[in-house]
């Protein structure tokens, strides 16, 4: 071989050579590349999840697409409260685990009720737990649902009692009408409700009886005949006046709620 081939020769080799260097740099680039797709659909899911679970489905899809104030009116909504009875009595006289233990169970069997009803969870404060129906998609069935979930509640911290050897009860009110609704906070999200549903519905709550699911007139006349009430008769509600309030029975045809 003359020098001029072996020189070439060891240009063609060292240029080779440089060829395979850039072709596993490359495949360490697409590789590093796909790990950080991957990363980033990991953190967006997780992101979403985390979400999902502070804000109902369509509003944190709105939240996600737009920058503009989230605020809605709907003219036909159940609004439920419940309040544990002597829960400050007796926050005073358990440990701070078992406290939050009796919480947690009380407000994760409410939380699967809410979803079996269709409803939305809005928050809880305390010991008080707030659900709503017929937003942010509207149902008309919105009384129904909450009333199914109403009797469904008081079913559940009767058996949470017997599992766990407690005896606690709770109230319970509904009301029915329009509310605004929308997502305020920067920092930590809320989807909240505004209006004078949201203020009767809790005076439902505040003025009813133990171990029972109270509810106004309005919410009455939306459920038609489907529900066996007890008229409660006319009674002083705080900031409202007189109010004429209803008992619920049970369901009209004794299906299971």
């Amino acid at each position: 071989m003359t020098d001029d081939a072996r020189e070439l020769d060891k240009e063609v080799r060292t240029l080779r050579r440089k060829l395979e260097r850039s072709e596993q740099q490359r495949r360490s680039l697409e590789l590093l590349n796909d790990q950080n797709q991957s990363l980033l659909r990991a953190l967006r899911e997780q992101s979403d999840a985390l979400l999902l679970n502070i804000l109902p489905a369509p509003i944190a899809e709105r939240l996600k697409t737009s920058s503009q104030l989230i605020a809605d009116r709907f003219d036909a909504v159940s609004v439920l409260f419940s309040d544990i009875v002597g829960f400050t009595s007796l926050s005073a006289t358990t440990t701070p685990d078992n406290l939050v233990r009796i919480l947690d169970r009380i407000f994760t069997e409410y939380d699967r009720l809410a979803d079996l009803h269709g409803l939305e969870k809005i928050k809880t404060i305390g010991d008080a737990y707030m659900v709503a129906a017929g937003l942010p998609i509207p149902q008309v069935d919105h009384a129904p649902r909450v009333a199914r979930m109403g009797l469904d509640m008081l079913t559940a911290l009767e058996q949470l009692n017997r599992e766990h050897g407690t005896s606690l009860q709770i109230r319970i009110g509904i009301h029915s009408g329009p509310v605004v609704a929308g997502v305020i906070g920067r920092r930590k999200f809320i989807y909240d409700l505004w209006g004078d549903t949201v203020n009767t519905a809790s005076r439902m709550e505040s003025h009813g009886v133990t171990g029972r699911v109270q509810i106004s007139d309005a919410t009455r006349a939306a459920l038609g005949d489907e529900f066996v009430v007890e008229d409660r008769g006319v009674i002083e509600v705080k900031g409202k006046g007189p109010l004429r309030t209803w008992l619920l029975v049970g369901r009209a045809d004794g299906a299971v709620v």
